[in-house]
């Protein structure tokens, strides 16, 4: 190469990505070869964790070459305090007093039950400490809050059930662990998100409808644009090198679910459109294989829709009995009351982790033990979980966890079920079609085992590896930092909300989940969503497809503001702020 060729590289590649061509506004895939897929960077710094079960390797995804994401490597400390607004911004002192502060130390101008917490391993009870002092609240005999063993207890970290050992093991082959940075810095995360760009009547989008979807990194946005740019094919069954690609895409996706969840093999976990689709897969398949007529199947006061109906069509086919777990008064449930409904006849259980509606963190390892001492099959609905805590279905015990990717920071259309590969073999296949046989003939057809036999023709691909690329997101942070992060929003948005005259918190469980819901006196749910709509906040006002636990409470539709952790103090106080606005017009 002459020298005049070396200074042109030198110049070219120095300019903003490089002097090669690739995706247009994707900055990881410029550098890319085209064709090649991206490989991971292992250049992010570990930090030994004590807290969590060793995590695996991100992705073969580069994320560490996108402008946005390459923010997360080097992130200071978590230290709340940093997060508080600039000093020339509006805000009222008291609020400003009752933000956590660095070792839980009350801040300098005032004082309160927040601020007495310790945040920097903030502990379930703060948020308990601040109903019960606010609201009184008192716990019915068999609730969740009078079994308590006295323990310290996160809801974001991941527990066994009593007497159970916690499962460490991971699946075979895992690839080596990538520790998150030891904090995060929520103004960096927020730029990875393009649509916390956006302006709603001329504001700044707030988002807090995260419990109906969740937003989208750009990670995830430049892995799905990057797979249809160099990857789309049709998997499996092919010699082509597009074929090739897009399986190893796909299935890598598979993996990536996997080790998240901590199922003990990639063929447990089946893609579907979402968390309805997965139950009704199980419905219609175990269901019906199962349950019979007078047999039972149980669910709690919390379910969301998805996760009462399709058990109703096949109790009203076969025969079989619906029965429901009761709450008590502050949205738990009652494990006594659970205890007397569990018999021979009990077929399945099917129980939510976090409800979406009043956000309460359901003891579903408790419900697990006690549904499989009568020989019982347990379902848990992860819909709303599992962006917010640790899940580990071998701890758990599940016989099968569902869940859907747009809760999660990722594409919608694309769920998982994850199911224990000895039961999904014994089941029948759902919906018929190709890539999901060995053999057709017109006599007889001969099925795949799980988890392709439940993947009946060509699946959502690019959105399963959209699904992988924000686990891979999600993993880079660490989901014990976003929970803990969510707990001290939610801690501080349930101090500010409760002050407010003439509004009713609707669920005050001890162990809650990012979720508040709230009516408010003079004023209709909707009323109050676009009063915050005027502002650029975006709450979800109606019944959250939970109508039965609504109703335990005496309401129809609640206002419903649900966290993530892109989320910060100062669109909790807009929130506030609005809300107060409101209540002081309605008293006047």
């Amino acid at each position: 190469m002459s020298a005049l060729e070396q200074l042109a590289n030198q110049f070219f590649a120095s300019l903003p990505g490089g002097a090669s061509q690739g995706v247009p506004n994707a900055s990881l895939v410029q550098s890319l070869d085209r064709g090649r897929v991206p490989s991971t960077s292992t250049s992010v710094p570990s930090t030994a964790n004590v807290l969590t079960q060793e995590r695996p390797k991100a992705s073969p995804f580069d994320t560490s070459r996108l402008n946005s994401d390459a923010l997360i490597v080097d992130l200071p400390e978590y230290d709340p305090s940093v997060l508080l607004a600039s000093p020339n911004s509006p805000e009222s002192g008291l609020r400003q007093a009752q933000r956590p502060s660095p070792g839980g130390h009350p801040a300098p101008t005032g004082s309160s039950a927040l601020t007495q917490q310790p945040h920097s391993v903030p502990v379930n009870d703060s948020l308990a400490a601040v109903l019960q002092s606010i609201l009184g609240e008192s716990r019915a005999p068999g609730s969740v809050a009078s079994a308590n063993t006295g323990q310290n207890a996160y809801y974001f970290l991941d527990h066994p059930p009593p007497g159970q050992a916690q499962h460490t093991q991971q699946p075979q082959q895992a690839t080596p662990v990538l520790q998150p940075a030891s904090g995060f810095d929520v103004h960096a995360i927020r730029r990875d998100f393009p649509i916390l760009a956006e302006r709603v009547n001329g504001k700044p989008l707030v988002w807090f409808d995260n419990a109906a979807t969740t937003h989208k990194p750009q990670s995830v946005i430049d892995r799905v644009s990057y797979f249809y740019a160099h990857e789309n094919s049709n998997i499996h069954r092919a010699a082509h090198e597009l074929a090739a690609r897009a399986t190893d895409a796909y299935e890598g996706a598979r993996n990536k679910v996997t080790r998240f969840i901590g199922a003990a093999s990639a063929d447990e976990i089946v893609f579907v459109r979402g968390t309805t689709e997965a139950i009704n897969l199980v419905a219609n398949t175990f269901g019906r294989q199962h349950i019979g007529a007078g047999d039972e199947i149980i669910v709690s006061n919390l379910e969301h829709h998805a996760n009462i109906v399709p058990w109703q069509l096949l109790a009203q086919s076969v025969g079989a009995k619906l029965r429901v777990i009761p709450v008590d008064d502050s949205g738990q449930i009652r494990l006594d009351e659970y205890a007397r409904l569990l018999n021979p006849r009990t077929k399945l259980v099917s129980i939510t982790q976090v409800s979406n509606a009043l956000g309460t963190i359901t003891p579903v390892a408790e419900v697990i033990a006690m549904a499989h001492a009568v020989g019982a099959r347990v379902l848990v609905d992860g819909a709303q979980s599992v962006s917010h805590m640790r899940v580990n279905v071998r701890a758990l015990d599940a016989d099968f966890f569902v869940f859907s990717g747009h809760k999660i920071f990722g594409p919608t259309g694309i769920g998982v079920l994850y199911g224990k590969q000895e039961l999904l073999n014994s089941l029948p296949p759902w919906q018929g079609g190709g890539n999901m046989i060995e053999d057709v003939t017109f006599e007889k057809t001969v099925f795949h085992p799980a988890p392709a036999r439940f993947e009946a023709g060509t699946g959502n691909i690019a959105d399963a590896v959209g699904l992988g690329a924000a686990l891979d997101y999600v993993e880079r942070i660490g989901i014990e930092q976003i929970g803990r992060y969510e707990h001290d929003l939610l801690v501080y948005a349930t101090q500010g909300l409760q002050s407010i005259p003439g509004l009713r918190l609707i669920g005050t469980a001890d162990h809650k989940a990012s979720v508040i819901s709230f009516v408010l006196k003079g004023y209709s749910t909707s009323e109050v969503g676009t009063a915050l709509n005027k502002e650029g906040v975006a709450v979800r006002s109606g019944h959250h497809c939970a109508q039965p636990i609504l109703r335990r409470f005496g309401v129809e539709t609640t206002v419903r503001p649900s966290l993530a952790f892109y989320n910060t103090y100062e669109e909790i106080d807009l929130l506030v702020d609005t809300v107060k606005r409101l209540a002081s017009k309605a008293g006047s």
